[in-house]
């Protein structure tokens, strides 16, 4: 990996901006070799930004001082107070001001490349329909089931959580909701040591192959509406609601057709703007 040269002026704003990009981590918190890729990243953004500021359509962008105070505002907005803010802004090498110059930068060069992205022709029927018959197989939908489960583990170190014990338990679950099978989400509330207990036990639309190989066999062989005896997988005991079911079907060309336009229509604009990247001066 080639290193930045010292005599590379590395924008602070954007250092910040690629380390979070690359790594979910501000510059301070990297590691050496994450520094040196996020310097080398920072430095060929700002590069690209340079060139993009010093186009002909650059000279067309004006950014209100409104528009540029809410952006501001934002940044200010995800701190609880100012002293956390300006707290912040001084361990990554900046101040209001010089965050204010950089927004104002972002927000041209965004400006501008949205201009360039509204270049690209625009994508007619014709293109789509040879896009779905020559792609049918992106377009076929697998059976699909929305569950929801009350999870008790197994951890033989408490005394309620020993295989014994927990089969008990879920076992008298299962005999409340056969009675009351609407209060599901109530005991997936009170009773289910799975995260999802705060939504009632909801893990989602999901296909098949998704979830545990116990659990996935006897959702996908309910009816709607049904709720499972307990189910027994390598972390505890599950009861299972099988709230719907979406079968697999192949969506139709008209079905598909919005989803193909944005996606040809994405590749369009990326395509011209990379084009126009190509032809700045360097």
């Amino acid at each position: 990996m080639n290193q930045p040269k010292k005599s590379d002026p590395i924008d602070p704003y954007t250092l910040l901006r690629t380390a979070l990009t690359l790594f979910k981590k501000k510059p301070a918190e990297l590691q050496a070799e994450e520094l040196t890729q996020a310097q080398i990243q920072a430095l060929s953004e700002f590069n690209i930004e340079k060139r993009i500021l010093n186009s002909p359509e650059a000279g067309l962008v004006i950014i209100s001082d409104q528009e540029l105070e809410s952006a501001y505002q934002e940044v200010r907005d995800r701190y609880v107070d100012e002293d956390s803010f300006l707290i912040d802004l001084d361990k990554n090498r900046l101040t209001t001001d010089s965050l204010k110059a950089a927004l104002l930068r972002q927000s041209r060069v965004n400006v501008v490349m949205e201009l360039i992205a509204s270049r690209s022709p625009t994508i007619n029927e014709v293109e789509i329909g040879i896009y779905y018959h020559l792609h049918t197989e992106q377009f076929n939908r697998p059976e699909m089931r929305e569950a929801c489960h009350i999870f008790i583990s197994v951890n033989p170190d408490y005394p309620e959580n020993t295989r014994e014990a927990a089969l008990i338990r879920v076992q008298e679950l299962y005999v409340k909701l056969q009675k009351k099978p609407f209060k599901f989400a109530d005991l997936a509330l009170k009773h289910s040591e799975c995260p999802t207990a705060l939504q009632g036990g909801v893990l989602g639309i999901v296909p098949k192959g998704k979830l545990y190989p116990e659990l996935d066999e006897v959702l996908f062989s309910m009816r709607a509406g049904e709720i499972s005896q307990p189910v027994e997988s390598e972390i505890g005991f599950h009861l299972v609601l099988c709230k719907q079911i979406q079968k697999a079907e192949t969506l139709s060309l008209q079905k598909a057709t919005p989803k193909i336009r944005q996606m040809m229509s994405d590749r369009s604009r990326q395509k011209c703007q990379r084009a126009w990247l190509a032809s700045l001066p360097k």
